[in-house]
Parts: structure tokens; C-alpha cells; sequence
């Protein structure tokens, strides 16, 4: 079977849709993006992220120092008794929220609420 001049192997990406799909692979996986969203209302302990996004606590430290590998989160240790640790978003990580909001606004156009809910 051979691939007719205007078909691409699914291993090649077009060389237009590299910078969407290095972003998407920065930021998409569902952890990264919920943990993204959970600190787009401001600096959380690990505790704190832990109980609102509902990660195990080994995934979350992953998720965490992979965002924070890419720029998207500043980690901080307070040593005082009791030791914390905050994590906060980066100016790259907020320049996210726009980003977010968009895809609020097309989840609510072009996403059922029966969908979410398991409804057939």
C-alpha cells in the first residue's frame, strides 16, 4: 500500500502544526492541565493541591516538577515549623489563563452538559 503524494504517515507532523503540538505536549496531559487550572487561583501548599485535584501524592510530585522543568511553576520551601512547601505559577504559567478561558467558552458552545453526566 502506498501513500498518495498529498497523505502523511501518522509518525510525520506537518511542519505547521509543530509549535501546537509541542505546546499541547508541555502542557496536555490531564494532571498537568488540572494542576495548571488548580493554581490559576493563586499559590497552593502540596497538601492543598493534593486534597483540590484529587492526585495521589506520588503523581502530583511528578506532575509538579515536570511543570516546573518547563517553566510553569515556581516551587517555594518555607522552613519555619511546620516546613511547607508552595507552589505558585510562573509568568509563563499564567499567560495560561487566556488559554483556559477559551476553552471554557468553547467547551460551553460546543460540549453537552448530558455528556459529562453519562447520559446516553
Amino acid at each position: 500500500m502506498s501513500l498518495e503524494p498529498s497523505e502523511s504517515r501518522p509518525d510525520e507532523t506537518p511542519i505547521d502544526a509543530c509549535p501546537v503540538v509541542e505546546s499541547i505536549e508541555q502542557i496536555g496531559s490531564q494532571w498537568r492541565l488540572i494542576v495548571l487550572h488548580e493554581l490559576g487561583d493563586g499559590e497552593r501548599r502540596f497538601n492543598e493541591l493534593k486534597r483540590s485535584t484529587g492526585a495521589n501524592a506520588r503523581t502530583l510530585s511528578r506532575v509538579l516538577d515536570d511543570l516546573g522543568e518547563t517553566g510553569f511553576v515556581d516551587r517555594r520551601l518555607e522552613e519555619d515549623a511546620p516546613v511547607a512547601t508552595y507552589y505558585s505559577l510562573t509568568e509563563k504559567g499564567e499567560s495560561l489563563a487566556p488559554v483556559f478561558d477559551e476553552i471554557a467558552c468553547w467547551a460551553d458552545e460546543w460540549l453537552e452538559t448530558d455528556e459529562f453526566a453519562g447520559d446516553d
